[in-house]
């Protein structure tokens, strides 16, 4: 079997079926932009296509350091597998809801493309910003803010766990734009900062760190 040359859509298998549809797109796109900018994530809601997604990249270089980057990585407690699409029509198709899957799939895929497309270039206003804390001394607790309204624990997790000691992220209470994300010491929180620090979570929100008070 000939082997899929590179392109700018990867394809995304063994994702958690448990996990709503709209949290996985939002967290996919989270922890893929890092390498490039995302021209579409398609995730599906037919039972038949559960635990797929593709990513568009704007470059096929993108697309080739996310697959071998994120090969194997866990998400959402399981590891990924990552291809290259079969082909660039193809992906195109499914954002348009024209795309005709194999047989079993006709009637599923129509329905979930288009609003999955949608999903990612429509996002509700950004929470009010809120100020850093200043003048704060490094150490292993980093203090999240300007998080999109309906950001979790476990999406911000997956995104932080690429950093060596991460141990846990902590939503405060009554306010969802903000978050603690602790590491096991200094170090490792001041390599999380320097890498994710004004990471763009959506397409309309930046997330913002900085060490946290003691």
């Amino acid at each position: 079997m000939a082997s899929i040359a590179p392109n700018q859509t990867v394809y995304i298998n063994n994702l958690n079926e448990k996990i709503k549809k709209d949290a996985l797109q939002k967290s996919i796109y989270s922890v893929f932009s890092q390498f490039g900018k995302i021209v579409d994530v398609v995730c599906c809601r037919g039972l038949k296509l559960r635990g797929q997604a593709w990513v568009v990249f704007a470059d096929v270089g993108a697309a080739t350091n996310a697959l071998r980057q994120m090969q194997g990585f866990p998400f959402y407690d399981k590891p990924m597998r990552i291809a290259f699409a079969k082909s660039k029509s193809d992906m195109v198709a499914k954002a348009d809801g024209t795309f005709k899957p194999r047989e079993k799939r006709k009637r599923e895929e129509p329905v979930a493309a288009p609003r999955a497309a949608k999903a990612i270039t429509e996002h509700a206003a950004p929470p009010p910003k809120v100020s850093k804390p200043s003048n704060a001394p490094p150490s292993n607790v980093l203090f999240a803010s300007n998080l999109p309204e309906d950001c979790s624990d476990m999406m911000l997790g997956i995104l932080f766990q690429q950093y060596a000691g991460f141990k846990e992220v902590r939503m405060v209470p009554g306010n969802k734009g903000i978050a603690f994300v602790e590491f096991a010491d200094e170090t490792n929180a001041s390599l999380a900062l320097q890498g994710l620090d004004g990471f763009k979570l959506t397409p309309a929100d930046a997330l913002s760190l900085v060490f946290a008070k003691r």
